[in-house]
């Protein structure tokens, strides 16, 4: 994932239309079109590095003739796309989106042939602007602060060899790993870039960071026990202080970032008086209401996070590591249940409704 693309601008046109043939009524073969087709192993900075032109472009239809008077279609063109990819025009119009592998997208229609209702002569295809926007899809959306320890716990929970060093903002890219069960069940995880406050107006990373959030289907918030603090000159958040940060951060960029299931993992274990800051933090919260008065107004949050598991780990000793794991598991899998339920009574329920 070096030089993560997660925008691509692209040109479409459907073909043009074949010419009739006035004499004995023939009418010219349809333009092709051109489709978006989600296929896994695929990326943007794939596309980008195979059409540097960025411009797809479907067959002319034939021409009608004595010998077909009905001409033959023209070739259609198909671009492989990730999945996850959002379909928006130049104005910011989304007009489509393909999640899943196989999801087909009709970018550009071809043009009409030549018949009698066009006085024999054949009709453009359409052509458009496209956005190809990437959202990530992955199972697990790491969220915290720069510095809290996210590339670490990707590299020891997955294969993932993300960059790590001992100075802020390391990671500027989104990096994706995946964790690997011993029933070889897979969940990827996604290390974003460090957010920052006021990153919902689009400081730092801003919304590039938000973006890929929205899709993730859970939140691991990953918080410092001692911590953090950006630079000299900004204040210092405690962990409980974070977390309310971070929140808010979510919140004020979309309300449903806040609904999505949410695991916290308190990093640093191994610093000295950890224990005490992980007891004084499990009492803050238990009751976060008690100790919002130590926030200013701006900070606190509408809504607090409901986390289903807190985990103290330390990513230099590997406490706690295997127990975040299978905590991930256990939530994934609970998702995927409560999901199977609810699809399970929908078509119970229009069962019941055709009969």
């Amino acid at each position: 994932y070096g030089n993560f693309v997660d925008d691509l601008r692209v040109y479409v046109r459907g073909g043009t239309g074949g010419m009739g043939y006035p004499r004995l009524g023939g009418e010219g073969g349809r333009g092709g079109d051109v489709w978006f087709v989600a296929r896994e192993r695929i990326t943007l900075k794939g596309i980008k590095e195979k059409y540097p032109q960025k411009r797809f472009v479907a067959g002319t239809g034939a021409n009608s003739s004595v010998k077909a008077l009905k001409g033959e279609k023209g070739k259609d063109c198909e671009v492989h796309v990730p999945p996850g990819i959002s379909l928006v025009t130049d104005d910011g119009k989304q007009i489509g989106e393909l999640n899943a592998a196989g999801e087909r997208f009709l970018a550009a229609r071809g043009g009409l042939g030549g018949s009698l209702a066009t006085n024999f002569l054949p009709c453009k295809g359409q052509k458009r602007i496209i956005h190809l926007d990437l959202k990530l899809i992955a199972d697990v959306g790491l969220v915290g602060f720069p510095n809290a320890g996210k590339s670490s716990l990707l590299s020891k929970v997955s294969h993932a060899k993300p960059q790590i060093a001992s100075y802020a903002f390391t990671t500027i890219q989104p990096e994706l790993g995946k964790i690997m069960y011993a029933d070889y069940k897979q969940i990827s995880v996604a290390d974003l870039p460090g957010l920052i406050e006021g990153a919902h107006a689009n400081k730092g990373m801003g919304h590039k960071f938000l973006k890929h959030v929205e899709r993730t289907k859970q939140l691991l918030l990953v918080v410092d026990i001692s911590g953090f603090q950006l630079s000299s000159k900004t204040q210092f958040r405690t962990a409980f202080e974070t977390i309310l940060l971070l929140t808010k951060e979510l919140e004020l960029y979309k309300d449903e970032l806040i609904t999505k299931p949410a695991l916290l993992a308190i990093n640093k274990m191994d610093l000295p008086c950890a224990k005490d800051s992980l007891n004084e933090l499990m009492s803050q919260l238990q009751n976060p209401q008690d100790f919002l008065h130590l926030l200013e107004e701006e900070m606190i949050p509408a809504n607090t996070l409901e986390f289903k598991e807190v985990i103290p780990i330390s990513t230099y000793t590997g406490e706690g590591i295997e127990e975040l794991k299978a905590c991930i598991r256990k939530s994934i899998d609970e998702e995927a249940e409560q999901e199977n339920e609810e699809y399970r009574k929908k078509k119970l329920l229009l069962l019941q409704t055709s009969k």
